[in-house]
């Protein structure tokens, strides 16, 4: 294992509750079985190029505050060659199995997209090498769509004919790195596919665009045998008023619509949820409610500030609400765990990478440890089924098998009278219940 740029650390290792390491997990065991499976296999954790690598601590108000050894006087193709070994030591000496990135991330722009493919070449030739070396795989790459000023007002959905083109392009070489590097996934992330004001938007006729944009890559990934899932990342707002990818409910919508769902899963992100109104748990239960559950980027945000802070989870409530929900619908098969998340900009030396992904990485397998210790207990579950009993037999089931209709149920209640008696649904005990897990 490479010792070249975190030589004071070395693999963290599982240690337990009780350790007072900072450099070991206190309950993620990779080897532990939860629900007759290792960890490992239910969390499939993954670690970002973009936040990891990229994420100097900029943010609208300031410049770039995190000490970075190896970055210094690289710019450029340099650079980018730079990262690619320190990216693969964290990662390894980490134990995640899987990393995820945009193409821009990992190689710079050129002046064409031409000189962009060769210098992407040029990385992702060094990214096989430290995926063979290391065992780490990729959980899904994608196009950055939404930096370059070429896609101010999007990619997909541009009223520029020429940017809609240079994207599909760029996706088009995405999807072949992606296919060479044996990724599991490939995310499409809108960005920019939205509207500022509708004053100058013909919504209908950017939402064609983005379908036949969509229905482009479906077309070119039979075309070079990629089997890695397609997921749509949700997302609300920032940088425009409104996306067309807002929430689960509204993509769902989209790829029904275009005929477009039998090729796509979601990729949910906890921050977006928030900035759409929602808890992560809610956009979860949508899209495995649609069998579109294919993965998550695991951060949180502030919900005292309106906009994507991408922060690390530490929230148990969040890790075993995400597992419990996740663990519901079949558990992650081809997505991950993907830490989508940076850290916080006064936090400045290397070090900090690896306690904020340590304390994610825990957070979520105690999320996990609960949730399965929640089903394994039966009453949540027995709850939930008694407060849908009514519909097991009798009325109920004959409404569900359509053996029902408007005429029968009106002369049913007209002789009855009052319906049934309700239920309480004592949430407060629910959430006392809860409480005794966490």
């Amino acid at each position: 294992m490479s010792q070249a740029h975190f030589p004071s650390i070395g693999r963290i290792p599982f240690e337990g509750a009780k350790s007072r390491n900072p450099f070991a997990f206190k309950h993620y065991n990779a080897d532990e079985l939860v629900e007759g499976r290792p960890m490992r296999e239910h969390l499939r954790f993954s670690v970002v190029y973009w936040h990891t690598m990229c994420g100097l601590g900029s943010d609208m108000f300031g410049g770039p505050t995190a000490v970075r050894a190896w970055d210094e006087g690289k710019t450029g193709l340099d650079l980018a060659k730079a990262r690619v070994p320190v990216f693969f030591e964290f990662t390894e000496k980490l134990g995640a199995p899987y990393y995820a990135f945009h193409d821009r991330d990992v190689a710079p722009h050129g002046q064409t997209l031409r000189e962009s493919n060769q210098w992407l070449d040029t990385i992702v030739a060094l990214l096989k090498e430290q995926q063979q070396r290391t065992g780490i795989k990729l959980l899904w790459g994608t196009a950055q769509l939404f930096a370059h000023p070429r896609y101010m007002h999007g990619a997909g959905t541009s009223p520029n004919a020429d940017v809609f083109a240079f994207g599909a392009a760029q996706v088009k070489k995405a999807l072949e790195v992606t296919h060479e590097l044996g990724g599991e996934g490939y995310t499409f992330w809108g960005g920019r596919e939205g509207y500022s004001t509708l004053w100058n938007t013909d919504m209908k006729r950017e939402l064609d665009h983005l379908a036949r944009f969509l229905h482009m890559a479906v077309d070119y990934k039979k075309e070079i045998g990629f089997k890695g899932q397609f997921y749509i990342e949700p997302k609300p707002k920032e940088p425009t008023k409104h996306q067309y990818d807002s929430d689960s409910a509204a993509c769902l919508n989209f790829l029904r619509e275009y005929d477009l769902l039998p090729h796509f899963k979601l990729n949910i992100e906890t921050n977006h949820a928030t900035l759409a109104g929602h808890t992560m748990q809610h956009e979860l239960e949508v899209a495995g409610g649609a069998n579109a559950l294919g993965s998550i980027d695991a951060n949180t945000g502030d919900p005292l500030l309106g906009w994507d802070t991408d922060q690390f989870p530490t929230d148990l409530y969040l890790t075993t609400q995400c597992m419990l929900s996740i663990l519901k619908h079949g558990g992650l098969s081809t997505g991950g765990v993907n830490f989508d998340a940076k850290l916080r900009r006064e936090s400045i030396d290397a070090e900090d990478l690896f306690h904020a992904h340590i304390g994610g990485m825990d957070a979520f397998a105690r999320g996990l440890k609960i949730a399965a210790a929640i089903r394994a207990d039966g009453r949540l579950a027995e709850f939930v089924k008694t407060r849908y009993a009514s519909w097991d037999s009798g009325l109920g089931a004959r409404i569900e098998s359509g053996q029902e209709n408007l005429r029968s149920l009106e002369a049913r209640m007209l002789d009855q009278g009052e319906a049934a008696a309700n239920l309480s649904g004592r949430q407060e005990y629910l959430e006392n219940l809860i409480n005794e897990f966490i």
